[in-house]
């Protein structure tokens, strides 16, 4: 995907706080989960955050709210400087980010650069029954320092890339976002496998 705008500033420019687009934020404790293509951008991903993080983590989420046209408020992850989310991150011992892939298979492709926690929730993941993946495409890997992930206190954190094709099993529609409000048990099945694997 080819970003509209190259950093949070040009899109401030040009979109409008409330309008086009949201930041809901909770500190609670120092692991982080971020959703930072939620809302309208990856739909279903500011829902996973939310309730992956529950009542004892914090949660940072950028959801995009145009009636269309979503895609345009998409920084990629390495260039995604939000003030709220990089102070949050930065103060974050450990950060999950949540993100949408647009493949119909039912996959979780996990990256990032936190080895031991990508262990843990590879395994937690495919014990509760889900296909995971290495990640086979660059954009996927997580891998450079400067991905919002990686800048927390460790220096590494996990990349979670959930795919539409598994996404639509947790929702009774993807869209519109009411439709988002109804889950399914598999919805709860991958929030309790990923919070079984967390800090």
């Amino acid at each position: 995907m080819n970003d509209k705008y190259r950093n949070f500033r040009d899109l401030a420019d040009h979109e409008v706080d409330g309008v086009d687009y949201r930041i809901r934020t909770r500190s609670a404790a120092a692991t982080l989960i971020l959703a930072p293509h939620g809302g309208g951008i990856e739909p279903g991903t500011s829902e996973l955050a939310e309730a992956i993080a529950g009542d004892d983590h914090s949660f940072y989420l950028f959801e995009g709210l145009k009636a269309s046209g979503n895609s345009d408020l998409h920084i990629t992850s390495s260039n995604f400087d939000e003030p709220t989310c990089r102070a949050m991150v930065t103060q974050a011992d450990h950060v999950v980010a949540i993100h949408g892939e647009e493949r119909d298979d039912a996959v979780v492709f996990i990256g990032g650069l936190d080895q031991g926690c990508i262990e843990r929730l590879s395994a937690s993941l495919a014990s509760a029954g889900f296909v995971i993946k290495g990640p086979d495409k660059p954009h996927l890997k997580g891998h450079t320092q400067v991905n919002v992930c990686n800048c927390g206190r460790s220096g590494a954190g996990v990349q979670l890339e959930i795919t539409d094709g598994l996404r639509r099993t947790f929702f009774r529609a993807l869209s519109p976002r009411a439709e988002r409000q109804h889950t399914t048990p598999a919805f709860l099945r991958l929030v309790g496998a990923v919070r079984e694997a967390l800090f």
